[in-house]
């Protein structure tokens, strides 16, 4: 048979092709028969209202198929049905003698199964090789604490390198800080079944395993949940990782309660160098006691010990996060400056007693205002109102309004009057000494708002009276001299 095929091709050698040279002879072997009809491959439907199967391991899936995808499909002995090609838009593939059929949501294992399946009715133990060559670009979705959450479109970088979720975080303008890194999600369709991933981000950030930064595919979805209960060590971690919290932009924050200046605040992230170089530079974010500055510091009577940070996560609730400043301040304590966020309330109560031995380094602290207002009046050379630093002695005080006036100011006792945040007024009569140290007898701390008054001396007292009794007759005596000196004329 295959003698009497040759005769009847050689007659023709002109029409006659190569590839059909090489089909006709593979047909010419015994038991091969007509190739049968192609059935197409079954669909990969999601199922409808089904539950998500969970992992609790965090693992990499196979790559799926998709429209857009440019496969390279090998097909030995026959190298004529080999090639490039394009994944449809409606999913399908189209290969010589095979035509079109369906191959979304297939792994490339399944399709080389498929096609050597397929090509075993033409060809004798053909083998098949797919490989992917040009992938489709990743439609993403992202939720949850994050701070610009919503679908993205990632391309493929060269080389074939599938995004990962940290790439997709940082893409997405980073975490806020209420997020729960140990219980991310990623829901993903594969071979026809709903999963979920469950990955810990904090095994990344604390133990560095990268298994838990898995790649992504096409369709994934992300969620980030919140926090259940603030842990404001974790808040730290999270603005030191490269994937974290960002500082790339301003934030509007509201601060209330015992401050100066109660209000809304656009506040600033600060810029840190790195290695003393101005090419390696870091921008922080924000922290609390920053926007209390702005807000021009604490009161007198503020409880440090009790703020409260008010904030709104992405599924609508609040939480208040309780702050103690009054640990900053003894220990260093620096998670107690807690790294703010878009829309944060700080708010800061009154204190219905603070104790005195408290007042001095609540006054030298960072968010305590930068300078006070003091009013000097009476016998100094530069009466009026001063700006001293924080815990200023009265001496110095006295000293900053250009000090007594020698010849005019009683220098042995000074009066002080304290306006209390309580409204009610205080005055004092201290025995000034400038060799003294700070106490609160003889030398004590003045605070916004004091007045100091430096009084006469007696001899001046006494001049003062005089000038004031004789001041009429000396203008009633110039009046006499200036009438005699017009009847002269």
């Amino acid at each position: 048979m295959v003698k009497k095929w040759c005769q009847y091709w050689g007659l023709f050698p002109s029409l006659v092709s190569l590839n059909w040279i090489i089909i006709s002879l593979l047909w010419c072997f015994p038991g091969r028969g007509q190739p049968s009809t192609l059935e197409p491959i079954p669909p990969l439907e999601p199922y409808p209202g089904q539950e998500y199967r969970s992992y609790g391991l965090s693992t990499e899936t196979e790559y799926t198929l998709g429209a857009g995808d440019v496969i390279r499909v090998t097909v030995f002995p026959v190298e004529e049905f080999s090639g490039e090609y394009q994944i449809l838009v409606d999913g399908t593939l189209s290969l010589p003698l095979l035509g079109n059929f369906p191959v979304e949501g297939l792994t490339l294992s399944q399709l080389t199964e498929f096609l050597t399946q397929q090509y075993t009715q033409y060809v004798k133990r053909p083998s098949v090789t797919v490989g992917l060559v040009s992938p489709r670009p990743l439609k993403l979705a992202i939720s949850g604490e994050i701070n610009s959450p919503g679908s993205y479109l990632l391309p493929i970088e060269g080389g074939q390198k599938f995004p990962t979720v940290t790439q997709l975080i940082q893409q997405a303008g980073g975490l806020t800080t209420v997020a729960d890194l140990g219980k991310v999600q990623i829901k993903r369709e594969f071979k026809g079944e709903s999963l979920v991933l469950s990955l810990n981000l904090w095994d990344l950030i604390k133990d560095g395993q990268l298994k838990q930064d898995i790649t992504l595919r096409d369709g994934d979805q992300i969620l980030i949940p919140t926090q259940e209960t603030i842990d404001l060590a974790q808040t730290r971690l999270l603005s030191d990782a490269n994937f974290g919290i960002t500082a790339n932009q301003e934030i509007n924050v509201a601060v209330v309660g015992e401050v100066y200046r109660p209000g809304s605040y656009r506040v600033i992230p600060e810029n840190t160098s790195t290695s003393g170089s101005e090419g390696n530079i870091r921008r922080q974010p924000p922290r609390l006691t920053l926007a209390v500055q702005l807000a021009g510091g604490i009161k007198p009577l503020a409880d440090v010990r009790d703020v409260e940070l008010r904030r709104y996560n992405r599924d609508g609730s609040q939480q208040i996060i309780a702050v103690d400043l009054w640990d900053l301040l003894q220990t260093g304590n620096i998670e107690e400056d807690v790294i703010l966020q878009e829309g944060d309330t700080i708010v800061i109560p009154t204190a219905e007693n603070l104790p005195s031995e408290e007042s001095e380094p609540l006054a030298a602290a960072s968010f305590s205002p930068a300078a006070i207002r003091v009013s000097v009046v009476g016998e100094v050379r530069s009466p009026g109102t001063i700006e001293i630093p924080p815990n200023t002695p009265l001496n110095q005080g006295i000293l900053s309004a250009g000090g007594f006036d020698k010849r005019r100011a009683n220098g042995a006792t000074i009066e002080l009057v304290r306006l209390n945040p309580d409204g009610t007024v205080t005055k004092r009569d201290i025995d000034i000494d400038f060799s003294q140290d700070i106490t609160e007898g003889d030398n004590p701390i003045l605070k916004n708002n004091d007045v100091v008054i430096v009084n006469r001396n007696l001899l001046t007292v006494a001049s003062d009276t005089l000038t004031t009794i004789f001041s009429p007759l000396g203008a009633l005596t110039g009046f006499v001299n200036f009438f005699r000196l017009f009847d002269n004329d």
